[in-house]
């Protein structure tokens, strides 16, 4: 019968010497060492390990919120004025103006706005309507009406001032049609600079100016509270992102 070796003062559970043991395990452990050191060396994503060191030093020293901090504190780019803005009332409406159609458009607009005691309608005058969008003067130095055959309700003739601006009493048929009726009750408008670019080629040449100089001039001759943005497809889409339903108004 063979008795197993007692662990004796100095010897490790198994019976095997203390110092073998560390030999032993001391060797096993330079080889993991030097694994971890190597798999250390490179990431997953082969980043170098001072690369890790450096996020970790960031980290702990809380730069990661410095940066952030300074990247939203970098100013939006822009993105076309702040146009039509804030718009009151539960109800609102855009009205795509791209023909003149004998006042019809203005009509809608009306029609949109009595019902309503809490409601504001957008204008976009653009392509053939844009002539609403200019003051009397404009009409009559560049003979907006002889050009565009646009005939004026009062007079029968071509339109020799903006007939929907400040008209006298009874030439419309709804006075409340008139543009500046529908300003007061909180209408916002918006000239098209494409369109208004456009007809001041066009019609540069009945006042004896360059196309660049009607540009100029109409830009300053909108009729009150007119404003130019852009284009009018662009005007379409800041009214409609403003809470606006589209409504044609050629």
């Amino acid at each position: 019968m063979v008795r197993g070796r007692s662990c004796g003062p100095g010897q490790g559970e198994l019976g095997v010497q203390p110092d073998h043991w560390h030999r032993t395990n001391t060797g096993m452990g330079h080889a993991m060492e030097k694994q971890m050191r190597e798999r250390d060396e490179q990431t997953a994503e082969g980043t170098p390990r001072r690369s890790l060191f450096g996020i970790a030093a960031m980290s702990a020293l809380g730069l990661f919120g410095i940066a952030a901090t300074t990247a939203r504190a970098q100013p939006a780019a822009a993105d076309g004025p702040d146009w039509p803005g804030q718009l009151k009332g539960r109800h609102k409406q855009v009205f795509d103006v791209y023909g003149i159609n004998d006042g019809f458009p203005l009509g809608f607009v009306n029609n949109f706005l009595t019902p309503n005691e809490s409601a504001t309608a957008v204008l976009i005058f653009r392509h053939q309507g844009l002539p609403y969008a200019l003051n009397h003067a404009m009409w009559a130095k560049y003979k907006v009406g002889e050009t565009l055959n646009i005939m004026d309700p009062e007079t029968k003739a071509h339109a020799a001032k903006n007939p929907w601006l400040e008209p006298k009493p009874g030439v419309l048929a709804n006075a409340d049609t008139a543009l500046d009726r529908l300003a007061a009750k909180g209408a916002v408008f918006g000239a098209c600079s494409v369109a208004l670019r456009g007809q001041s080629r066009r019609l540069s040449s009945n006042a004896g100016v360059t196309p660049d100089e009607a540009f100029k001039e109409m830009s300053a001759n909108l009729i009150p509270g007119c404003t130019a943005i852009p284009s009018g497809t662009w005007g379409v889409n800041r009214a409609q992102e403003a809470g606006c339903t589209y409504c044609a108004g050629g």
